[in-house]
């Protein structure tokens, strides 16, 4: 069962069982408010987003996080050797934002709409016009229509290097997340990186790219 405990922030600096239970009813208190722009109803799990972050190299100079939650693959990416201030964390919720923003206090987190990437990577000096490594989703996008699909696709290619940059997302449906005609009209491939079947519920963790 310790693989079904979400790896929150506030968990990896005081590993007590009210931090967990904390952040999974704020996560649960904020998807009832907004059912529609959030994928599960509880945090990714520890295997979940060790796989997420397996998929990043950890030499990467540029990461986005898009929909980060409570920061759990947010803690991942960082233990797996991505630096906080190479870390862009995009969170539409203002209350997950602040969440955020108080748990990776070195990362770069804002709150705004993924489909707005290149406006969020320059303000303020991110990345600047610098092409990111790897952007790294947990948006439900099996939940929207294949139009906005294309925008967040749209927008995350137009920020990643365009040899070798990466949009890793994962989904708990049976299908690939992001629609064949997005695909075939952005000129993008899809390979399954992995199942992660111990995370509640089990997901697939699949690897976009161009080239």
């Amino acid at each position: 069962m310790e693989e079904l405990d979400a790896l929150t922030p506030l968990v990896a600096r005081r590993s007590s069982p009210a931090a967990v239970q904390g952040s999974r009813l704020t996560f649960f208190r904020q998807w009832l408010r907004h059912p529609l722009r959030m994928s599960s109803i509880t945090p990714s799990g520890r295997q979940l987003a060790r796989m997420m972050a397996a998929a990043v190299s950890p030499d990467a100079q540029g990461v986005i996080e898009l929909g980060a939650g409570t920061g759990v693959i947010t803690q991942a990416l960082i233990n797996h050797g991505i630096r906080p201030e190479r870390l862009l964390v995009v969170e539409m919720n203002d209350v997950l934002h602040e969440l955020l923003r108080q748990a990776f206090p070195r990362a770069n987190v804002v709150c705004g709409d993924a489909r707005t990437l290149r406006k969020l990577t320059t303000e303020g000096g991110t990345f600047g016009t610098r092409p990111v490594d790897a952007v790294v989703s947990s948006l439900g996008l099996l939940a929207m229509p294949a139009s906005v699909q294309h925008d967040i696709l749209a927008a995350a290619f137009e920020v990643l290097r365009p040899r070798g940059g990466v949009f890793v997302q994962y989904t708990y449906g049976p299908s690939r997340p992001v629609a064949a005609e997005v695909c075939a009209t952005l000129g993008l491939r899809a390979r399954r990186h992995g199942w992660a079947w111990r995370n509640l519920p089990p997901a697939r963790v699949y690897v976009y790219s161009r080239d």
